[in-house]
């Protein structure tokens, strides 16, 4: 059997890490990312999203879907759902963090209720955070089809919160 490899390249910048800009809040660090004045961080190239929105409590991402993130059964793996969810549930959280405060994923939980594929097209992940305190920080989210509307997988993340060095 010859196989036909297929190939997809990407591009980042160097990253910007919160520990550069410790004087923004973790809203002011995602809005200037939004702005163009902080880079993204590379895993958004990587994995094919982006952040379109950000407000108090909430964080937005985009992704596209395509053969390129299919697992052994011919279908969008489930990493590529869970990655999302980190990213929309950990900005959540980061955008009610004041300035020199920084956040780590302890715990992620991801459901997955249907499969996607690379037809599947645009998927949005729309998080939310529930509770922020000075320790821990907790946080829910949604992952949906960008065109049908169905929801995909959701979940669930818990933060450390720490003061950054």
């Amino acid at each position: 059997m010859t196989t036909t490899l297929r190939s997809r390249t990407h591009s980042w910048a160097p990253p910007t890490l919160p520990g550069d800009v410790a004087e923004l809040s973790g809203l002011e660090f995602l809005q200037a990312m939004l702005d163009g004045l902080i880079a993204a961080p590379p895993i958004a190239g990587t994995m094919g999203f982006t952040l379109l929105k950000v407000e108090p409590g909430v964080a937005i991402f985009e992704g596209e879907t395509g053969e390129h993130q299919y697992n052994p059964m011919g279908s969008v793996h489930g990493g590529y759902f869970a990655t999302l969810l980190d990213s929309a549930l950990g900005c959540a959280v980061m955008t009610m963090l004041p300035a020199g405060t920084a956040y780590t994923t302890t715990q992620l939980n991801v459901h997955m209720v249907r499969p996607a594929f690379a037809h599947t097209g645009l998927l949005r992940c729309e998080a939310k955070a529930l509770h922020v305190g000075r320790s821990v920080a907790t946080a829910e989210g949604r992952l949906v089809g960008s065109d049908d509307g169905k929801l995909y997988a959701h979940g669930t993340t818990t933060c450390a919160v720490f003061a950054m060095r």
